[in-house]
């Protein structure tokens, strides 16, 4: 295949492989290659090692990423080690009241600053365009918190839906709790386990705050 090199374009013509990298330098087996098209992928030692997709995925030990970023461990190696990090939380002035759409891609954190008004569903979805049953993919796990101010008359959170679609939680301890704690914070965790299309389990757990 012909190389062109142009002073507006750059070099084109080539695509490489993990082996043979498009872009190279004195190490011929290590460098820049281009697997599909709208795709960059890296190769070390003849072995491609990451890649962005035409999705704007990044994927790092894998070729088939399925969220933004999505990095693959090893029978001998961790996936990710990370010294701190700070996630994003939705605070609202808002009293928990009727069903409260709990949008995933969102936060994994949301808290209602203003008391609870009644009793609430909680129903889980990716967002107001996607579901939670497109988001995740079977044997996914998501983890997400619920912090409920709670007034001198305490309310609490009576059913959980996924995608509008009533769930019943375990919950943690065995008994279903029937009551808030009044003048508190109530936290509200929720594990969400996808086992099959549109199937959850739903671990959950109330803890007061005060």
């Amino acid at each position: 295949m012909p190389i062109t090199i142009s002073g507006s374009t750059g070099i084109a013509g080539v695509d490489g492989s993990a082996s043979t990298p498009a872009l190279q330098g004195t190490d011929t087996n290590t460098g820049i290659f281009y697997p599909a098209a709208d795709t960059i992928a890296f190769g070390e030692g003849g072995a491609e090692s990451m890649r962005l997709t035409s999705d704007g995925f990044l994927g790092v030990g894998t070729t088939s990423p399925s969220a933004m970023v999505q990095i693959a461990g090893s029978a001998t190696t961790e996936a990710l080690k990370i010294p701190n990090i700070a996630e994003p939380a939705t605070i609202s002035a808002t009293a928990a009241t009727g069903t409260i759409n709990y949008d995933i891609c969102t936060q994994s954190v949301l808290y209602y600053t203003s008391n609870a008004s009644a009793n609430w569903t909680v129903n889980f979805r990716g967002s107001s365009t996607t579901s939670l049953n497109t988001l995740m993919s079977t044997n996914d796990v998501i983890t997400v918190a619920f912090l409920v101010t709670q007034g001198s008359t305490a309310y609490y959170n009576n059913a959980v839906t996924v995608d509008g679609s009533s769930v019943t939680p375990k919950y943690q301890g065995g008994t279903a709790w029937s009551a808030g704690n009044a003048s508190s914070i109530d936290v509200y965790t929720y594990t969400i386990i996808k086992t099959g299309s549109a199937a959850f389990t739903v671990l959950t757990s109330q803890t007061q705050f005060k």
